[in-house]
């Protein structure tokens, strides 16, 4: 039984229905069955008006839970979004961009949804939607380990909510076993500020390398005041990853190739800040 729900209420109605799952893009869900078709009901809320778009309010921007990731690289955004764009270039092949939605990635909850680490350095919010109303919640307390998320029964992720960082620039890099449609062995965003020719503010996030993308709090604040990154990324700074090992790479390897992924972005982020106003 497939739902089409014609407005928001309906869809939080629907949704409280035993057993649902909500289909957003699917292009996580089906591929996740196998040749198996699902014998559950589905919520299919991508016709819902109300969690589609892009648009800028009084405290930030706010990302409705049907924008695809095409949406994200096409939209008129200020380059503190820089980063997130070049995550949604990374994902999947041409067609899962178009139909596949940044919502979707966050409720899949996969260690290495590329989308995750930016949207980390941009301290953004989920708004959920349930019978009991709406909550917001930041990102880093919505993803709970991997694969498991703080969405509760009746609720649907009905948007993400992202303050401004006016004056930051954006850098997402990936490294995968090939260049296009690959999972990640490690990815790393970066949001930085600079002043005079210092860092004044950084916030990096690291995926693939632990059960949920993770924000180096301790090399953040390292880095403040610093004008040549090159070096400046520790073995401690690494402390708070758990990566493990897989067909993908190894947990030792994962954190060799981490410390020059960092540098890079960090460097990249660094030049870019010259540019931008």
């Amino acid at each position: 039984m497939y739902l089409q729900p014609s407005n928001l209420n309906e869809a939080v109605r629907d949704a409280q229905i035993s057993g649902v799952k909500i289909l957003a893009g699917g292009t996580d869900f089906y591929p996740s069955h196998g040749d198996a078709l699902p014998d559950f009901p589905i919520l299919d809320i991508s016709r819902v008006p109300e969690i589609s778009g892009i648009e800028r309010t009084e405290m930030g921007w706010r990302i409705g839970a049907m924008t695809t990731w095409t949406d994200v690289i096409r939209a008129d955004l200020p380059p503190f979004f820089d980063g997130l764009k070049a995550a949604a270039r990374e994902v999947g092949s041409l067609q899962i961009q178009n139909l596949g939605t940044i919502v979707g990635n966050l409720c899949n909850a996969s260690p290495a949804a590329d989308g995750v680490p930016p949207l980390l350095t941009l301290d953004a919010e989920v708004e959920l939607i349930g019978s009991n109303g709406t909550r917001k919640i930041p990102l880093r307390k919505f993803l709970k380990s991997s694969r498991n998320t703080d969405l509760r029964v009746g609720e649907i992720l009905a948007a993400l909510h992202i303050p401004f960082a006016h004056g930051m620039v954006s850098q997402f890099s990936k490294l995968g076993s090939r260049k296009y449609l690959v999972i990640s062995i490690a990815m790393v965003a970066v949001l930085l500020r600079v002043e005079s020719g210092l860092i004044t503010e950084a916030r990096i996030a690291v995926g693939a390398c632990s059960p949920v993308a993770t924000r180096l709090d301790m090399l953040e604040a390292d880095l403040v005041g610093v004008s040549d990154v090159f070096g400046s990324v520790q073995p401690m700074h690494l402390d708070p990853l758990s990566p493990i090992d897989d067909v993908r790479g190894s947990s030792e390897y994962r954190l060799d190739v981490l410390v020059p992924l960092i540098e890079r972005a960090l460097q990249a982020a660094f030049e870019s800040a010259w540019w931008t106003v």
